[in-house]
């Protein structure tokens, strides 16, 4: 086994291809070296459940497009002989995706793609703070994306 992808949801997710967005998942983390065997969490939830996770762990409250919770962060722990290291998880509101994908006139499903792409870099490591941190960030997306789009 190479990577886990766990992909969930709480909202309706018709029109949206998962398999497609867990492979998106698996080549973000192979493209960025991610050791292997690895297990990674995505949930399609909705404005509200978001919204609430962005109050309750970041202080600001109102929905966002994507929310990384990383299991690297904190005090580490031995894991048991044979058991799969879970980097963490990314949260994504589909409600948001649909209203960024009409914004910037791209299907539902490319926005998808990019949202999971950029959670995964931030569970390993990036942001964009900063404009030399955003360029950095911008350009692994690009990788793994190939081009394709983001904002």
């Amino acid at each position: 086994m190479e990577y886990l992808i766990e992909l969930q949801h709480e909202v309706e997710t018709n029109g949206i291809d998962a398999h497609a967005l867990e492979r998106m998942a698996a080549h973000a983390l192979h493209l960025e070296h991610v050791k292997t065997p690895a297990e990674l969490s995505v949930l399609l939830a909705g404005d509200t459940a978001v919204r609430d996770l962005n109050r309750q762990y970041r202080q600001t409250d109102e929905p966002t497009d994507v929310l990384s919770f990383s299991q690297a962060e904190g005090e580490e722990f031995a894991l048991p002989d044979g058991e799969t290291p879970h980097l963490g998880d990314v949260v994504i509101s589909v409600d948001t995706a649909r209203r960024q994908a009409a914004e910037f006139g791209v299907p539902l499903q490319d926005e998808l793609s990019h949202l999971v792409v950029h959670g995964i870099l931030h569970l390993l490591g990036y942001d964009h703070e900063d404009a030399n941190d955003e360029a950095v960030m911008r350009a692994h997306e690009d990788a793994v994306l190939g081009g394709a789009h983001h904002h």
